[in-house]
């Protein structure tokens, strides 16, 4: 019905509860002891490591990042960069794909489907810095057909893939 809260979504198969309250402690504090996840998921340390390394091992928990202030970094300005190829051959898209990720101040390149061929999140020092990166590092691949530049007002963090 209209107004009514999304039921709880069943944990993914091969996942407990357990799994789920340490992937959800490890997501707020990557950084948090293995004394203290333990405690957070109300499992034995040994038991609370023994989960841990098997996440690891089937792929699940794939890694903990340090999450950096781009603003703080000297790049307050974001934008997305949309961008669309003049040929779509496998070469050609790979290719880019590999030039893409290594730009300084690109956050996240997103390989999609539709009109454009790849969406960039980049930060940036100011105007200047984002007009030199589209010219320099962008539209100067041949492939590269048309560009297509979205500044970003605001960012925040999505809730994640953990059940509720």
């Amino acid at each position: 019905m209209a107004g009514e809260w999304p039921k709880k979504t069943q944990p993914p198969s091969g996942l407990d509860g357990t799994d789920l309250a340490i992937l959800a402690a490890l997501v707020e504090d990557g950084r948090m002891t293995n004394a203290a996840l333990a405690a957070r998921a109300g499992v034995a340390e040994s038991t609370c490591a023994y989960r841990l390394r098997a996440l690891r091992e089937s792929g699940v928990l794939t890694g903990i990042a340090a999450h950096l202030d781009p603003a703080a970094l000297g790049r307050p300005l974001h934008a997305i960069i949309k961008v669309r190829l003049g040929s779509h051959s496998r070469e050609h898209v790979h290719h880019l794909y590999d030039r893409l990720v290594e730009l300084p101040g690109v956050m996240t390149v997103f390989h999609v489907g539709g009109d454009d061929d790849f969406l960039l999140h980049v930060a940036v020092a100011g105007p200047e810095a984002l007009r030199d990166l589209i010219l320099e590092h962008v539209t100067a691949h041949a492939v590269v057909r048309q560009t297509e530049t979205q500044l970003v007002f605001e960012v925040r963090d999505g809730r994640g893939v953990l059940p509720g």
